[in-house]
């Protein structure tokens, strides 16, 4: 065995949701294991990976092997176009009829592999097919791992905006191999690292600082050393989810840099990536924060340091008006007003009812980042 593969210790993270317990394991060479880990949590005697035309060629051979020697019944794959411009009504309705058509009842299990668009197609489809159906989350990129796989928050586009249809959904597990991330093109990687700074910002101020040091898509970390960083971002999010799982209060903070991110993501027609959305969502929230005193000139620097560091952009140069178009299709729009998750410091985060109006004058000054 190579150095670059020997064995990791696989780290197990415990979900406690109010609807349901569940275990994230995180760890390098583990995707053999997924057949073990569904039929010890949801049982069940038929199953059926749903996965995209990127991945599907990579592993799902290999997934749906470790179904049958763990005794499944291996339903014919559903392979849907990848991309975010396929995460739509559509698609799902192709997905559902496909789980109909190879019979599978309400005990049967629904194996989500992929990216965070397959993570939330094939959580939605098993939340709706029948009712509900378990399903099993086998993120293979970055920012599925760290975030979309964890929670249960699945959805689909519409035109209108991003993830406007969906439900919460809780996975019976979650195996997470981070030698997946081996096939993923270098500015993808980078790319799903926006969701670990934010993280970092809401819970970890010393992750920021080494995320600051030692970039996760640089192309250095060991297999150790990301299975340490999926597994804290995972925690993170566990203990959000933990306290408010149907984001009512404290799980709405896990929005922070979204509200900017999706606007800059939907105006951009998905041509940007979630992860650099976001980064640049947090960074002009930052510095629209600092200007108006709702947090220190430091804490924005700090962020937009981190952002840097991992070649993500710190703003965008759409303008204020055609942001604000899609901020008023928002999920956490309330009447006349925004949500707004406002980084009070390092590992301090608050919500603030903002005014769309004002949300406008807030980030006018604030979209293009500070030159390096």
């Amino acid at each position: 065995m190579s150095e670059k593969d020997r064995e990791v210790a696989t780290r197990v993270v415990r979900v406690s949701a109010a609807s349901g317990a569940y275990d994230v394991h995180v760890g390098a060479g583990i995707l053999g294991r997924v057949g073990a880990v569904a039929r010890a949590a949801a049982g069940g005697g038929r199953c059926c990976v749903i996965t995209e035309t990127n991945v599907g060629p990579l592993y799902a051979e290999g997934v749906e092997a470790s179904l049958a020697s763990a005794g499944y019944h291996v339903a014919d794959r559903l392979v849907f176009p990848a991309g975010e411009e396929h995460k739509t009504l559509e698609t799902l309705g192709t997905l559902l009829e496909g789980l109909a058509e190879r019979e599978l009842t309400r005990d049967d299990v629904v194996v989500a592999l992929g990216g965070g668009v397959t993570g939330d197609m094939g959580g939605l489809a098993a939340a709706l097919y029948l009712r509900g159906c378990p399903v099993v989350q086998v993120p293979t990129s970055l920012l599925a791992m760290v975030d979309s796989s964890v929670g249960g928050k699945t959805a689909v586009d519409l035109a209108a905006g991003k993830n406007l249809v969906g439900a919460f959904w809780q996975p019976a597990a979650v195996v997470a191999d981070v030698r997946c991330l081996r096939t993923v093109p270098r500015e993808q990687l980078s790319d799903s690292v926006g969701e670990v700074v934010k993280h970092a910002v809401l819970a970890d101020p010393a992750m920021l600082e080494e995320l600051t040091r030692e970039p996760v898509a640089d192309g250095t970390l060991d297999d150790a050393r990301l299975v340490g960083v999926v597994a804290r971002n995972v925690e993170i999010k566990r203990d959000v989810v933990n306290a408010d799982e149907r984001e009512s209060g404290l799980r709405q903070t896990l929005n922070l840099g979204h509200t900017i991110g999706h606007a800059i993501e939907a105006a951009s027609d998905f041509s940007l990536g979630h992860g650099s959305c976001v980064a640049a969502g947090l960074c002009i929230v930052a510095r629209a924060c600092a200007r108006a005193g709702w947090c220190s000139a430091e804490t924005a620097a700090r962020i937009e340091a981190a952002v840097r560091a991992q070649g993500l952009p710190t703003g965008t140069e759409l303008g204020a008006d055609e942001l604000m178009g899609f901020v008023a299709h928002d999920k956490k729009r309330h009447d006349d007003a925004v949500n707004l998750v406002v980084p009070e410091a390092l590992g301090s985060a608050v919500v603030r009812r903002v005014p769309l109006a004002d949300l406008r004058s807030l980030i006018e000054r604030d979209l293009v980042g500070r030159p390096s």
